[in-house]
């Protein structure tokens, strides 16, 4: 094994073996170790402790409103796309405790600050996935008003990504650009290679983090055949892609179509059940909640993710802004593909598809531009 630090840019190739090495490397850092593991019938982030953990030789089908688990004919840890969670829920928690306190004479008295959030270590994150990252790091912290929260996460965070070799049928991650290729923002990159003899990965060191922690693993110099499997794995997956979305001027389309029909038919068939945004790597949106107990001498104050398909999101005094599902989903895609860019400089979806896959009305994002943009329906 090669025990001098790997410079960053280099690439090296490690075994199948050297993944629970990783995950223990990590461990002894102190980073509590996320990653996918099967669990519910679904691919799903968890904490993870061996390399037994992941989802080693399971896929999943996704198509519009449908997910499946299914069983390869391979020992792949990768060969799936993505599940219903990502990694916003570590980084930006679906509840996080603010404060609580006591009453004390006429006022309160703080009890106890949020507690110090752990140090994570991501292993398995996608290229749509880390854009998605990059996406929430611009309009949480990039902006003059940041959350502190959020930021305390982000910041030191360990990302493993990986490189997509298998495309789902919902992805449209390379008409977006933000994949299946990991670009910037990792630690270490992994590209899974498959053979009648080899189960091997390929390894970018990303940052000198990363560089050290594959010093530790029992690692070989990447041939250029090797780079070359990797690459060919991964310009598959963009081959394979079951969706994609035509971004040239959609902005202004979208701007200039507020009273397009399309906006009434979609209205019809969404049940305003907010999925689209909980599963969305990108979505934001939160509300504030204050708990009492019976006595009023106990009060708690509470972060909690919120959606724009809910009548209250929009409520101020006197009522809701909007009341319709159709100006809800036409403000959510709206803001995704247009005001998100005026905001932020970039789109605010990465084609990971998941809002696709679970939709119960079955509503296709992709199949939604096209119609307003005006081309026919895909097959």
């Amino acid at each position: 094994m090669d025990t001098t630090l790997p410079p960053v840019g280099s690439q090296a190739l490690i075994e199948f073996p050297a993944l629970s090495a990783l995950i223990s490397a990590l461990r002894r850092r102190g980073y509590q170790v996320i990653g996918p593991t099967v669990r519910d019938g679904a691919i799903t982030c968890d904490a993870l402790e061996k390399a037994e953990d992941l989802p080693v030789g399971w896929g999943d089908e996704q198509e519009c409103g449908y997910y499946r688990l299914r069983k390869r004919d391979d020992s792949a840890v990768f060969g799936y796309t993505v599940g219903p969670q990502g990694w916003k829920r570590y980084l930006h928690p679906p509840e996080l405790p603010i404060f609580e306190g006591d009453r004390e004479g006429e006022g309160f008295k703080i009890l106890r600050q949020p507690p110090r959030p752990p140090q994570y270590a991501f292993l398995g994150v996608r290229a749509c996935e880390l854009a998605a990252i990059r996406v929430q790091d611009r309009a949480l912290i990039g902006d003059r008003y940041g959350d502190p929260a959020y930021q305390a996460r982000r910041e030191g965070a360990f990302i493993v990504a990986v490189n997509c070799t298998q495309a789902g049928g919902t992805c449209f991650c390379a008409s977006m650009h933000t994949g299946p290729r990991v670009q910037a923002g990792f630690d270490l990159a992994l590209t899974e290679l498959l053979g009648a003899e080899q189960h091997s990965f390929v390894v970018e060191v990303g940052s000198q983090p990363g560089a050290a922690v594959l010093a530790e693993l029992e690692h070989r110099k990447a041939r250029k055949e090797d780079l070359k499997a990797a690459q060919a794995a991964v310009e598959s997956a963009a081959s394979q892609m079951g969706r994609s979305v035509d971004t040239t001027g959609v902005r202004e389309l979208l701007f200039d179509n507020f009273d397009h029909p399309r906006w009434d038919r979609v209205a019809a068939r969404c049940l305003s059940c907010a999925n689209c945004t909980l599963v969305c790597p990108t979505c934001f949106c939160t509300t504030v909640e204050d708990l009492t107990d019976v006595t009023g001498e106990h009060a708690e104050r509470w972060r909690k993710w919120d959606s724009c398909f809910t009548d209250a999101f929009t409520y101020i005094h006197g009522g809701s802004v909007r009341l319709s599902v159709k100006s809800r989903y036409r403000q959510w895609l709206t803001h995704k593909f247009a005001a998100w860019v005026d905001q932020f400089g970039v789109f605010g979806c990465v084609g990971c598809g998941r809002c696709i896959t679970w939709c119960p009305g079955r509503i296709d994002i992709t199949e939604e531009i096209r119609e307003i943009r005006g081309a026919a329906s895909p097959a």
